[in-house]
């Protein structure tokens, strides 16, 4: 009985330290922020203006996944939000055109890192600045 109730309780230690959680969903804080654009002619040379972009899409990677984890479009005055995650290390990003003419797609990522250290955190992202 005394092997039964030691191999239970290594059990339990074990299972317990297995449901450690990371990054992502589940959890009560907020990563919220706003997206920025300066708008160009179609050969960047001339600047029509700036403005915070409404309804691009911002994406968020948890931890160290590989591809995006969740994905939101911006509110009429640029602004965005992801609710419901747990302590860890995120990065928050958005498209911008090329202004260079260098990459093949003709956009590339403006990333921006973010650490929750603590539960019902409200954590500001700085402005992700885009071109468009």
């Amino acid at each position: 009985m005394k092997y039964l109730n030691i191999i239970a309780g290594v059990t339990l230690l074990l299972f317990i330290g297995a449901c450690s959680k990371d990054a992502g969903e589940g959890g009560n804080a907020t990563i919220r922020g706003k997206l920025h654009a300066r708008y160009y002619n179609d050969l960047f040379t001339v600047c029509l203006g700036t403005a915070y972009a409404p309804d691009e899409d911002v994406y968020i990677v948890y931890g160290d996944d590989f591809t995006y984890s969740n994905r939101v479009r911006t509110n009429y005055d640029g602004s965005y939000e992801f609710d419901f995650l747990r302590k860890g290390s995120y990065k928050v990003y958005a498209y911008s055109k090329d202004t260079t003419f260098s990459e093949p797609s003709g956009k590339f990522a403006v990333i921006q890192e973010v650490e929750i250290t603590k539960s019902n955190q409200e954590v500001l992202v700085p402005d992700i600045e885009i071109v468009d």
